[in-house]
């Protein structure tokens, strides 16, 4: 059966539509934290459609209210306002960092950072952006230009677009150690403005944990330096929290609360409607009512996601999700910390809560992405779903539901345990 689809897949879908596995899954239910393939196959998700269905597949809570709204209204597009809309975006005012209070909505995170990146151009009336190596930032062209990962940059380049090193302590660019480093790569930010731009920049956007890059994560001190250094040249500061929101980094809702910085745009997709398609730019009310003129977006705003948003979010709240992010996440890496006690191809165990990475090395931190793909194999076997990501494919990305269980991770970090004996003696 699986033949039909993969011969399905070449000969309909563009080629740069890539797949995990020497023999992809053909997914066709999901509940919970599970998922089945065309073969009845089960899979326990720690991996959730790129960290979007953070609640689980399917979950009741949610999914009710879906159906009930698409029964109700499906579409009217930005030229009517609906009701789901207005009282998301108030929701939002009350929980965002800050004064972050008028929103605009859209379809993906490529689009609220296409929207964030226009909105800094036209509230300073400066045009170039910071942005930093290894991140990642969609699939649009703009976006695309943005993401400073080579695989992912197949289209124009933007000469606006300025790149700062990134807080890259395992492989530091400058060949410095953290707390010795007395955080060069956030001072050389003020070194790109002066040499690479006009003196006056735009903004600074940045994931605050950089997801596809490899789950970067800087030091507590960055942010408020890089903060310092981009608002004394006029910038805004964007915080990217596509990966990082709805209280993943545990704790807090927002990934950015996490370092103490007020970001003067957020924008936010992926988990935000719990796998529908949702983007989201948020900002300060005297930065947002500069983005005049006419403006439509056909999806944006639409009612049945926004109706999905809304359930998400009452989820969360309902329930503390942050805080299980928090404990969750300390219990999860913990477990990972003895699986790189056991395995010596783990070379670092780095994140916040429930966004965990480990990098993949051989002798002297050289870069095991061949061992990552033996590891994707066996957890394939094992029943595992996991993510992968880095400049060299060697970081595996672990990225479970917001609401996981102790007993769903110990039963994760048995399959996980099993995966590295197996691909380690292979």
């Amino acid at each position: 059966m699986k033949k039909k689809f993969y011969e399905k897949h070449n000969k309909y879908i563009f080629p740069c539509v890539s797949n995990y596995y020497q023999e992809p899954l053909v997914l066709e239910k999901g509940m919970d934290n599970q998922l089945t393939d065309i073969e009845g196959n089960d899979y326990l998700d720690f991996f959730g459609g790129i960290l979007t269905v953070g609640l689980g597949h399917c979950r009741k809570e949610i999914t009710e209210k879906v159906v009930e709204q698409y029964r109700t209204l499906q579409h009217c597009s930005t030229l009517y306002q609906n009701k789901p809309a207005l009282l998301y975006a108030e929701k939002l005012a009350q929980i965002t960092p800050g004064k972050l209070q008028k929103s605009i909505f859209t379809n993906s995170g490529s689009e609220a950072d296409e929207h964030a990146v226009l909105l800094a151009q036209l509230a300073t009336g400066n045009e170039e952006i910071i942005t930093r190596r290894h991140a990642y930032s969609g699939a649009s062209s703009l976006t695309m230009a943005m993401t400073a990962l080579s695989p992912f940059r197949l289209g124009a380049n933007y000469g606006y677009l300025k790149f700062a090193h990134a807080p890259y302590c395992y492989r530091c660019p400058f060949d410095k150690s953290y707390p010795g480093c007395d955080l060069i790569c956030a001072k050389d930010v003020e070194e790109l403005i002066k040499t690479c731009t006009r003196g006056k920049i735009a903004a600074f956007l940045a994931e605050p944990i950089m997801g596809v890059g490899g789950f970067i994560t800087p030091p507590m001190e960055y942010y408020k330096e890089v903060e310092h250094i981009i608002r004394k040249y006029g910038g805004l500061f964007i915080s990217d929290e596509v990966q990082t929101g709805w209280g993943r980094t545990g704790g807090k809702m927002f990934g950015i609360e996490q370092w103490g910085v007020e970001p003067d745009i957020m924008t936010m997709a992926k988990g935000a409607a719990n796998g529908l398609p949702v983007g989201i730019t948020i900002a300060n009310p005297e930065i947002a009512d500069h983005f005049k003129g006419q403006h439509i977006s056909t999806f944006g705003g639409n009612p049945v996601s926004m109706a999905g948003a809304l359930a998400t979010l009452d989820y969360i709240e309902e329930n503390n999700i942050q805080e299980n992010c928090r404990i969750m996440g300390d219990y999860l890496r913990d477990k990972l910390k003895e699986l790189q006690d056991k395995y010596r191809v783990i070379g670092e165990i780095r994140g916040m809560g429930l966004i965990l990475g480990m990098e993949i090395v051989k002798e002297n931190k050289e870069p095991d992405a061949e061992m990552v793909n033996k590891l994707f194999e066996e957890t394939k076997k094992q029943g595992l779903l996991i993510g992968k990501g880095g400049l060299y494919g060697n970081v595996i990305r672990i990225t479970p539901a917001l609401n996981i269980t102790k007993e769903e991770i110990d039963e994760a970090i048995k399959k996980l345990d099993n995966a590295f004996n197996a691909a380690i003696i292979c």
